[in-house]
């Protein structure tokens, strides 16, 4: 466990180096199209705000465009970065803008996401349903299913949450894409999961210092989270995945079963 251990802390050293490396050498480029999808998240909240005693139907639609063009950014960040990877340094942002299926195959993937997820919860659900029988307390096996259902949510999140990347870099279909992520990250998961402690460790520090009540240190830390994790943080997992796919030994159509663990 020790030597596994070590292994993966070399590993997401390796990646968070030559993430840092790209990120420097391009920062203006993909820090414009994260701050892009920063305006366009914030500008949805506050036009949810304005609108919401005006119309319901303006305020789905403009809810629906902000959607489209969030997610639209943070394709093409994802697809400039596979360019910068791959010593492709002439490209513009606008070269990158996903396709209109590649956008349907993402927004179809976000549909079978959801489904996974609450599937995997039904699943935990109905498992701890036959204890209710046992005399057990009913307020224990509600806790313990609540809290083994989002350990569940969490793994399941993490293994399949790649597959963007799959519809963006290899033109997968949508469910595809979802079993894709599913066996490449097997046996990759305590090396994804501590990478993303090592990039949200800014923002553990910024609810810290947040619940501390020092707004200003809590200002500053979320200003350099804001301004340089998240860049990093999109190349890190653009590096991640090029790193599983090249160690990936499968031929063909992967299957669910065999991966799941």
């Amino acid at each position: 466990m020790i030597e596994f251990l070590k292994e993966s802390t070399f590993a997401v050293n390796e990646v968070i180096g030559k993430a840092w490396t790209v990120t420097k050498r391009n920062y203006f480029s993909i820090a414009t199209l994260c701050f892009l999808m920063f305006i366009t998240s914030n500008a949805s909240g506050l036009m949810a705000f304005f609108l919401k005693d005006v119309n319901t139907g303006l305020s789905v639609l403009m809810a629906f465009f902000f959607v489209m063009f969030y997610f639209t950014i943070n394709l093409s960040l994802f697809k400039y970065i596979f360019h910068l990877l791959d010593d492709e340094f002439n490209v513009s942002i606008v070269d990158t803008i996903p396709t209109r299926k590649q956008i349907i195959r993402f927004l179809v993937a976000m549909l079978y996401f959801m489904l996974c997820i609450i599937g995997v919860y039904s699943l935990v659900i109905l498992v701890a349903f036959p204890f209710i029988y046992t005399g057990i307390r009913m307020e224990i096996i509600t806790n313990i299913a609540i809290s083994v259902g989002i350990i569940a949510i969490f793994v399941t999140w993490i293994r399949i949450s790649f597959f963007p990347f799959f519809i963006i870099d290899k033109n997968l279909p949508p469910f595809l894409s979802i079993k894709f992520s599913l066996a490449t990250t097997k046996g990759n998961f305590t090396k994804i999961l501590l990478l993303l402690l090592v990039l949200g460790g800014f923002h553990v520090l910024y609810l810290f210092f947040s619940y501390l009540k020092w707004p200003v240190i809590a200002f500053f830390i979320n200003v350099l989270s804001s301004f340089i994790i998240v860049p990093l943080s999109s190349v890190a997992l653009t590096i991640a995945y090029r790193k599983m796919m090249s160690e990936y030994k499968g031929e063909g159509e992967p299957d669910i079963i065999h991966n799941i663990v």
